[in-house]
């Protein structure tokens, strides 16, 4: 599938409204790489797609940090295209070819799920008396019980897709879930750092 037109495909979904705080979990549900992609790219373009600016800049900044840190040079999609233009194909080509890019990465939340889990209630006795009635009726009044109760717990479900620009081939392919609960930049980093060391373990990155 082509960057390009998969990018006008996807069109500008939510992206990170849904991310945790630092006890957030991501887990990586499936991963691919093409098999006759040998190469390590270059400089990548970090596309975020999102809704909202400040959630975008937040998501492209944290992967480019992270990929510079392993050793990869990364831009943000939003530092040289403006935000009405983040949709025009042709433009984002253009600016690839200006930056030197080799790469395109491309981030989207495809949809989240609810998984509700029942927790059982609890009983709990205080010391008890039988010797009188009165001790008996007492004990009776300090046992406390709450009822069981069914946790709902949220989770967003990501793919991230890396294209090579020469020929627009896609070259490794992830899909992730992770525990809403938040909104909080520690989730997009415990994201992020899942997707980069899935790259990293690849041999994708220098």
């Amino acid at each position: 599938m082509k960057a390009w037109n998969f990018l006008s495909m996807i069109g500008f979904g939510f992206l990170i409204a849904m991310f945790i705080t630092g006890c957030a979990t991501t887990r990586l549900t499936s991963a691919w790489k093409d098999p006759s992609y040998k190469g390590q790219p270059r400089k990548i373009l970090v596309i975020g797609v999102a809704k909202k600016p400040a959630n975008k800049r937040l998501f492209e900044d944290e992967f480019v940090r992270q990929l510079k840190a392993n050793g990869t040079d990364a831009v943000a999609s939003y530092t040289i295209m403006p935000d009405e233009n983040q949709g025009d194909n042709a433009l984002i080509a253009v600016k690839m070819q200006e930056q030197g890019a080799d790469a395109v990465l491309i981030s989207r939340l495809t949809s989240k799920k609810t998984v509700d889990t029942y927790i059982p209630g609890s009983t709990t006795y205080s010391p008890a008396s039988y010797g009188n009635w009165r001790d008996y009726y007492g004990y009776g009044l300090r046992v406390t019980s709450t009822p069981g109760y069914v946790a709902e717990d949220e989770y967003a479900l990501m793919e991230t897709n890396l294209y090579d620009v020469g020929n627009n081939n896609l070259i490794w392919s992830a899909l992730s879930e992770t525990e809403i609960q938040n909104s909080d930049q520690d989730s997009i980093k415990s994201y992020i750092g899942v997707m980069v060391k899935a790259m990293a373990g690849k041999k994708l990155l220098k």
